[in-house]
């Protein structure tokens, strides 16, 4: 061989090793991952009228005390180098309840041991998205977001006292355009790191006469066993602001779900 074509030589045996390390790392057609996260709600309840002239506003911090494990899934369609379908889904369910050890009087009424108010919260999340990467390298892709989430909040109450008893609920869902952002950093074979964000307005939807937002992030770090399989732990946060206004004043609900995530990733 001719010496002076030797570093020519090399570099392209060294590109050509470069890009089938790359395209062995990206090339997943299909990828899903399956989990479960640890969730701590927490929220505000808020509500503001106007009586006879004068504004009164009232609000009231609350949480559902232990944490819930709830399932996580999502998933990554990749048709092309740039252009991948998103989807993902996120479901939440728990209740609390508060029951009378002992009795409790008060003038003639007298509300026995053992009366209890129970309250439950349903709050589902399911979105699919297109992503366009803006920026597609070897390490580096970095992608803008758009498509349709549909949310829904759902509450129940229920109460009894001794023969009396009370149950009343609230629900409300729709579909809204979602725009994102996600950023994922693949320094080899082995490991991922990505980053996700992503904002609804309740207004560009069919959410009835609620107003507000709904706004999520969430962060993971996937180390692959193989190819095909690998583990996942992160992090997820929600939050939701809803308003809705009627004849007597303003209702608000100020809510948040967070907490740390982990499962297997599966790709095709």
């Amino acid at each position: 061989m001719n010496p002076k074509l030797l570093p020519l030589t090399l570099a392209l045996a060294a590109t050509s090793a470069l890009f089938a390390r790359s395209a062995h790392a990206e090339d997943d057609r299909f990828t899903v991952r399956l989990g479960a996260m640890s969730v701590e709600g927490s929220g505000e309840l808020s509500a503001g009228t106007t009586y006879r002239g004068e504004p009164y506003r009232f609000s009231q911090d609350f949480d559902f005390g232990s944490r819930e494990t709830v399932p996580r899934i999502e998933g990554v369609f990749r048709f092309s180098e740039r252009n991948r379908l998103l989807f993902n889904y996120f479901g939440y369910d728990k209740s609390k309840r508060a029951t009378l050890s002992e009795a409790i009087s008060y003038d003639d009424t007298t509300i026995p041991a053992g009366s209890f108010a129970e309250a439950k919260a349903k709050f589902e999340l399911a979105s699919v998205m297109y992503d366009y990467a803006v920026v597609e390298t070897e390490t580096v892709s970095w992608g803008l977001q758009i498509g349709v989430e549909y949310a829904k909040l759902e509450g129940k109450l229920r109460a009894e006292a001794g023969a009396d008893n009370y149950r009343t609920s609230s629900s409300e869902d729709g579909y809204a355009p979602v725009v994102g952002t996600r950023l994922t950093l693949s320094p080899n074979d082995k490991w991922r790191f990505v980053l996700q964000g992503q904002y609804l307005d309740a207004d560009w939807g069919d959410f009835g006469d609620y107003e507000g937002d709904v706004s999520r992030a969430n962060a993971l770090v996937e180390y692959r066993f193989t190819p095909a399989i690998g583990a996942f732990v992160g992090y997820d946060w929600f939050k939701i602001d809803a308003r809705r206004a009627g004849n007597d004043g303003v209702l608000g609900l100020d809510q948040r779900f967070k907490g740390p995530m982990a499962g297997v990733t599966l790709s095709f």
